[in-house]
């Protein structure tokens, strides 16, 4: 085993015990800034957060923003059983002016074009000229705008981040809550659409964060009171905890960090690691012996857990830098944010809680007795208990280690892997009338998921009318096909056009007529609203067509990417005057499918990254190559187990679920570093009953009561109103618990058969000469 000289560490905790005064008036002025910049995160749950940066398809998805602006899309759903009755269409009508007055927002409906085409509209008298106008055409039809039992409003917002999304839909909500009170003749009036998901998540993370919080502060101020019996305690363990976190939001506001739905962890990890590393130090240190004086004790319990803590703290951070790994950003985010928190846990526990334990005077257990005193008993009971079932114990734990790894992974030809659920719609409530709403018009549209066909030619090749046929009949290929439920672009403009003109509603076949409209094309594309949506009218070279699909898996998405781009290939052939277009997939459903598909290289990466991490820090604190591999036990068959359990459970893999693997990894290793540097401290000049017992006197209870509060710390995220979130704190409770059972049981068990020992006093009876008999 490898450590610093005690008395270099002694001399150096001598120094900041006496600096004690100067570290709290540094940490003082320290916090005034930190946080003034933690005030400034803020939360984005948006779809085009998902990926990071440098992903090709998150470049071509943001230079298609800045080309073409980035507006967004709901859709207000009007269900009626006469979707044409002159009392529907008024109604509806007034839910459309209402909506119009609200700024940053641009409205379509079947009633927009009809007004638009006859230059007004009086829906008192004009309920059935509509009707014939809407059923002329399937064009309404396909662009979901009219249907069997219902009309739509779609609503383009003009909005630029959170903060003005959640200010739109909020006037939108206001505009409509009359209507969505007293939806008659309307059956229903439904709000849908992926801002409403966005805002949903933004107020469920922070709503999350206010439950939690609150929940762990009482926790940790039961737990402290319960085992330390000492406000001046919880005193130091508060003020400690409330100077970590701020320090690390400080850091994220610092570098302009937003939250996203898995980003309220960060706080929570960093919370529940400080917490369990003051309950190691601090335990150690109320164990005060009656000969020893405060001062001295306090140094040497600070210097005796700087090895291990810092172990623990070093290999915990790194674990969780290793999600940098990460092509989902806000995964990749949360685990550097994570190191960086606990980078100031090791600073902050070994200067700033040392100096508030001497300051308040916080009492050990010669003042007060703690709490924890049955521990004694289990102690006792322990080695012979895990000596007599070591063969069932270890095999046992190998065996459901391996069930774990088929549920996860699953068996070539019998099991599936464990399903990816990416949908944003998953992450909310089923209890939620946005959950329910959103459902309910995908079983009446053919799909919500958006993805982009960016059309980019030369200056004026959207003005040649061999090129606007050849999109027009793209188009209908694309319409035709059987993945894809409905498409709108800029012929679709043109043809509604013709249309309200009274000439049909599809392109001319005459040429020259089709080349008057194109001459005309510049012109209408930047005068007509809708229209200029879909062109970019300066130069005339680029246009896109939106495709509306169910919602896709990433190999979904490549399957519709490749059939977009056969037939385009096809309409090559048929069209040449296409050639001057290169053509490419964007949106959203492609950053949403791609998230889907790096979930797995996420959990597999990071997690064996944070086992080489962890296991390195192993070997550099222990020699023993049985503590090597010994010391992984416990953590691995939580984790495995636990994703059995999910399986059992029908729970799937999401974007907060993915990371239980190596927050649990990273978090519980702390208990078995402490585990073995206490074992090897005895051990190495004793038997493994020695080791054993000393390990459960000096690190047990607090292994015990450093489980509580992580599994604890977790819990509170099952106040969420979020699936994913308390699905995490579920399991994530779960898990610690699986640690803690296997560090007491599987363990030392794995111990006995590693060092080929027995019991002392198995030994000592082995040992023992033969009793003989009288004569």
């Amino acid at each position: 085993m490898s450590e610093t000289k005690p008395g270099t560490m002694e001399r150096i905790f001598r120094v900041i015990v006496a600096w004690r005064w100067g570290i709290v008036a540094f940490y003082t002025a320290l916090i005034v800034p930190a946080a003034w910049t933690a005030s400034g995160v803020r939360q984005d749950n948006s779809i085009d957060r998902l990926l990071v940066e440098s992903d090709p398809d998150f470049q071509a998805n943001r230079a298609f923003v800045k080309q073409f602006g980035g507006g967004e899309y709901v859709v207000l759903f009007a269900e009626a059983r006469d979707p044409f009755s002159q009392d529907v269409i008024v109604r509806v009508d007034e839910i459309e002016s209402a909506v119009g007055g609200v700024s940053k927002v641009m409205t379509n409906s079947i009633l927009t074009v009809f007004r638009r085409a006859k230059a007004g509209f009086d829906p008192a008298t004009q309920a059935r000229e509509l009707e014939d106008f809407a059923r002329g055409s399937s064009l309404f039809e396909q662009q979901g705008l009219v249907g069997r039992g219902f009309l739509t409003i779609p609503i383009v917002l003009d909005v630029h981040g959170p903060a003005e999304r959640a200010e739109a839909l909020a006037r939108i909500d206001e505009a409509v809550a009359p209507f969505v009170a007293n939806p008659a003749p309307l059956t229903a009036l439904r709000r849908v659409g992926q801002p409403y998901v966005a805002v949903y998540l933004d107020q469920g993370t922070t709503q999350a964060g206010m439950r939690c919080f609150p929940f762990f502060g009482l926790f940790v101020t039961v737990l402290c009171l319960w085992l330390y019996r000492s406000f001046r305690a919880l005193a130091a363990f508060v003020i400690t905890l409330a100077v970590n976190v701020c320090l690390t939001m400080g850091f994220v506001g610092l570098i302009g960090g937003t939250f996203t739905i898995v980003s309220a962890l960060v706080p929570m990890t960093v919370l529940i690691t400080c917490t369990a590393n003051l309950v190691y130090i601090h335990t150690r240190f109320v164990e005060r012996p009656a000969e020893r004086s405060v001062e001295d004790h306090h140094v040497f319990a600070l210097a005796n857990k700087f090895v291990a803590c810092t172990a623990s703290i070093f290999a915990t951070a790194v674990g969780f830098a290793a999600l940098a790994v990460s092509d989902i950003r806000p995964i990749r985010e949360m685990g550097i944010w994570v190191a960086v928190g606990l980078v100031f846990t090791w600073v902050l526990v070994f200067t700033l809680f040392p100096a508030l334990q001497r300051i308040l005077r916080t009492p050990t257990q010669i003042e007060r007795k703690t709490a924890g005193q049955w521990f004694l008993r289990l102690v006792a009971w322990l080695p012979s208990f895990t000596y007599r079932w070591r063969w069932w114990l270890v095999p046992g734990s190998l065996v459901l280690c391996a069930f774990g790894l088929v549920a996860l992974f699953g068996m070539p030809g019998a099991i599936q892997p464990m399903s990816l659920e990416t949908d944003q719609i998953a992450y909310i409530s089923k209890r939620s009338e946005l959950y329910r709403d959103t459902k309910r018009l995908e079983d009446l549209l053919p799909g919500l998921a958006v993805t982009t066909v960016w059309l980019k030619g030369k200056v004026g090749s959207l003005e040649q009318p061999g090129i606007i046929r050849g999109l027009d009949r793209f188009q209908t290929k694309l319409e035709a096909d059987p993945m894809i439920g409905s498409v709108v672009g800029p012929t679709t403009v043109l043809r509604l056009l013709r249309y309200a003109g009274g000439h049909g509603d599809r392109l001319p076949e005459d040429p020259d007529e089709l080349e008057m409209l194109t001459d005309s094309f510049s012109t209408l594309a930047s005068q007509d609203p809708l229209l200029v949506r879909f062109i970019e009218s300066a130069s005339m070279s680029q246009a896109y067509l939106t495709l509306l699909t169910p919602s896709l898996d990433y190999e979904g998405y490549r399957r519709l990417d490749a059939r977009v781009r056969q037939h385009w290939r096809a309409q090559l052939a048929a069209d040449p005057d296409l050639r001057e277009l290169d053509v490419r997939t964007v949106g959203l459903a492609a950053l949403q499918a791609k998230m889907a598909h790096n979930l797995v290289p996420t959990l597999v990466e990071s997690f064996a990254l944070t086992v080489v991490i962890i296991f390195s820090a192993f070997l550099i604190v222990f020699r023993s190559g049985a503590a090597r591999l010994m010391a992984m036990i416990p953590s691995l068959f939580a984790i495995l187990v636990m994703f059995l359990v999910m399986r059992i459970a029908g729970t799937s893999l999401n974007v907060a679920t993915i990371l239980i693997a190596s927050t649990v990894l990273g978090t519980s290793e702390n208990d078995q570093i402490h585990f073995f540097y206490h074992f090897l401290e005895r051990q190495k000049t004793g038997t493994t009953e020695d080791g054993l017992r000393h390990t459960m006197l000096i690190a047990g209870k607090s292994i015990f009561f450093a489980t509580l509060i992580n599994a604890g710390g977790f819990l509170a995220f099952a106040l969420s109103p979020m699936p994913p979130m308390y699905q995490f704190a579920l399991l994530a409770a779960l898990a610690f618990v699986l640690s803690m059972i296997a560090d007491f049981t599987a363990l030392p068990a794995a111990l006995w058969m590693v060092f080929r020992d027995k019991p002392d006093a198995l030994k000592a009876a082995a040992e023992a000469p033969p009793a003989t008999e009288p004569d």
